[in-house]
């Protein structure tokens, strides 16, 4: 795996701007995937840090993509957070059940997320 490289996957051009400036001034590459098919894709060939998953997309949803992820021998051990803005009673519980090792809420909060980047991504490192 590549210490410094995050991949988001997420649909929406704004959300997907904001994490990408906020990840870069905290010293990540970023690698950008609009798909869950596409983002996969991104996972297996180039093996980054750490995964940030929009739970909504179109086509395959962030929740399927997880287990793909986690089924494949290749990217199982990259930790996947969900990224998602329906934040609704048992949807934390889904993306764990998922495979996803964290939960963060849009609208990202940009003054914590960094840091909440870099805790998740540390955190994962021991496992």
């Amino acid at each position: 795996m590549n210490a410094s490289k995050v991949l988001v996957i997420e649909d929406n051009e704004t959300n997907m701007e904001l994490a990408t400036v906020l990840l870069r001034m905290a010293g990540y590459e970023v690698l950008q995937a609009w798909t869950a098919e596409e983002g996969i894709q991104l996972a297996r060939a180039e093996m980054p840090r750490l995964i940030l998953m929009d739970i909504s997309l179109p086509g395959m949803d962030g929740l399927s993509a997880t287990r793909i992820l986690k089924d494949d021998p290749l990217t199982r051990l990259i930790p996947v957070v969900a990224l998602t803005a329906h934040a609704m009673k048992g949807d934390e519980v889904k993306a764990f059940q998922a495979g996803c090792c964290g939960y963060l809420t849009k609208p990202i909060d940009t003054r914590t997320f960094a840091g909440t980047i870099a805790r998740l991504s540390e955190n994962t490192t021991k496992v």
